[in-house]
């Protein structure tokens, strides 16, 4: 079985509990990304190459894979795929948003070949998911990604309008990473499986996961998120973490964020990490873990599927510990 680069413990976890067809089908998803970065260009073709061949969680392909089962086939192969793909660009063009360096410890497209060919990367990427299930005639799926990829955009939007300030309510952040993050997550598993409460664990895990995230931004360490400390500060993206503590602190309440540069961006991470906000998002997010967990009962989904479910989502956790 080909894994991807790098591969984190939790999903290795999850690898090493499941009977063959899991690392099977994931082999066919890497194989498939690879051929993405064919037929599209020297140039663009080693920018896409590069982007794909990074590593990652590929937690998304591996939901629908999971929720798919061992009978999936080709298709659920396919959605495997696509979904990975459209995770992948969005990365790319969020790098071009931000002006972003670093993506998983390495330079992004954006800092080795330049804006525009970086949007070019982005744009062949979502190309290519959408293609990817056009040729398997897969219009289920096919409606299922585009409204997902809609939602990322509206997401999108609202962080950019919600940029540097700090008063936003807690209510409008969560609906923000609901549209940029838990979607795709929720898709994911509605991929697999078109049942409702399926893509209810996904958006569970979803939403779990942006928040772990979050907190991974205020506290780091760099070598392990592969960016700098407050990156979303500088960036003027506020997170829970900054709302929770701008609630108990109203000092922290007062910073400006445009006047931030990395060392002040640093120093207010340590003064949030000070407060109980990180340990709140926190129990936020294994609550949530816990009742996508307690919502599997609910569905008719074999014993190993519904154990190897509860690895992901407990990897949610464990990555980000």
């Amino acid at each position: 079985m080909s894994r991807p680069s790098a591969v984190p413990p939790p999903v290795t976890a999850v690898l090493d509990a499941s009977s063959r067809w899991l690392p099977a089908s994931l082999g066919q998803v890497e194989a498939l990304l690879r051929e993405q970065s064919r037929d599209c260009g020297e140039r663009l073709g080693a920018d896409t190459e590069a982007t794909l061949s990074a590593g990652g969680k590929r937690l998304r392909p591996m939901l629908v894979l999971l929720c798919a089962g061992p009978d999936g086939g080709e298709r659920a192969v396919r959605a495997a795929a696509a979904i990975e793909l459209v995770h992948m660009a969005t990365l790319v063009h969020d790098d071009v948003l931000d002006d972003a360096p670093l993506r998983r410890g390495r330079p992004t497209v954006a800092a080795t070949s330049g804006r525009g060919r970086a949007v070019a990367v982005g744009d062949l990427l979502f190309s290519r998911a959408f293609a990817t299930l056009a040729e398997h005639g897969d219009s289920r799926a096919v409606s299922l990604l585009a409204a997902a990829s809609v939602a990322l955009a509206r997401g999108e939007l609202l962080q950019r309008q919600d940029a540097y300030d700090a008063g936003i309510a807690e209510e409008r952040y969560l609906q923000r990473c609901r549209l940029k993050t838990a979607t795709l997550f929720e898709c994911a598993c509605r991929m697999g499986e078109d049942a409702e409460e399926m893509g209810r664990f996904g958006s569970q895990i979803g939403l779990a996961f942006q928040l772990l995230d979050d907190v991974l931004d205020v506290s780091g360490p760099p070598e392990r998120t592969g960016k700098a400390r407050g990156t979303d500060l500088l960036d003027g993206t506020v997170t829970l973490p900054l709302i929770l503590a701008a609630e108990a602190d109203p000092s922290i309440a007062a910073v400006d964020l445009r006047a931030l540069d990395a060392t002040s961006a640093e120093e207010l991470c340590d003064r949030i990490a000070a407060s109980r906000a990180l340990d709140q998002v926190r129990a936020r997010a294994l609550e949530l873990v816990a009742t996508a967990k307690r919502d599997l009962l609910r569905l008719s989904v074999d014993g190993e599927r519904r154990k190897l479910l509860e690895l992901v989502a407990d990897g949610v956790v464990q990555r980000y510990s």
